[in-house]
């Protein structure tokens, strides 16, 4: 899955305000002074530019489309980024930093342990000695209760959106199926597209483990954004790890 109509709908969906709370969270598990920062899984760029206040930041993206996106909003903020193109599981073509960032639940895009420590170790390697990765991903609660049958629906004046979610294939995996309805002059009427985004967690226990497996070391989980202790009723973990 590439995101591709969603790119265009993606910044007006997304709450402003969590972009804030992930760079506080980076900002206090890693002093930003002279760091380095690949954020992985960059998005439309919205949180690569805020790091950029404090880090020295590049931005990589499986999207094309999102990094489009992410180049215009760094050029209006005034903003000199590097944005590349790239899976999580193959940086092989960059170079090494002080911090590595994956956050928005991107890490649960990934369709098994395997490619789960894929993308660690892929992490591990292009950290410099001591250096942090930092990740989120959905909580097994925001997986099996919170996720099925959700639905949501976006207007504008020229396109329409739809959002559904219902229980997948194997154990705390999610299925987002994503219609969109945009106008087309070409046919005087809607041209539609629909997106599935599948999503898959884990018991915290087995994210620890793979990090450590990896050679991961001082690893750490919180929710809220570092501000709590992960509890049964938590939607979003926080891991830190060091190299």
């Amino acid at each position: 899955m590439i995101y591709n109509s969603f790119a265009r709908v993606y910044s007006e969906l997304m709450d402003d305000s969590l972009y804030s709370k992930w760079a506080q969270y980076v900002e206090n598990q890693v002093s930003p002074e002279g760091k380095s920062l690949l954020d992985v899984a960059c998005g439309t760029g919205d949180l690569t530019i805020l790091l950029a206040d404090k880090f020295q930041v590049t931005g990589t993206d499986l999207s094309d489309e999102m990094l489009k996106i992410a180049a215009e909003k760094a050029q209006k903020a005034s903003k000199s980024i590097p944005f590349v193109q790239s899976n999580m599981m193959d940086l092989y073509d960059f170079d090494k930093f002080d911090v590595i960032t994956c956050f928005d639940d991107s890490i649960c895009y990934l369709k098994d342990e395997d490619e789960l420590a894929v993308a660690f170790n892929q992490a591990f390697e292009h950290l410099n000695d001591g250096g942090k990765y930092l990740f989120d991903a959905h909580s097994l609660y925001q997986m099996d209760e919170v996720f099925p049958g959700y639905m949501f629906n976006h207007r504008t004046e020229d396109s329409a959106f739809m959002w559904n979610s219902f229980e997948g294939e194997y154990p705390h995996s999610i299925e987002h199926e994503l219609t969109f309805f945009n106008w087309n002059d070409k046919i005087q009427g809607y041209s539609v597209n629909t997106e599935l985004h599948k999503e898959r967690t884990y018991p915290v226990e087995t994210f620890i483990t793979i990090l450590k497996d990896i050679g991961f070391k001082n690893v750490s989980v919180t929710a809220e954004f570092g501000e709590s202790s992960v509890k049964d009723d938590s939607t979003r973990w926080f891991f830190s790890a060091e190299k």
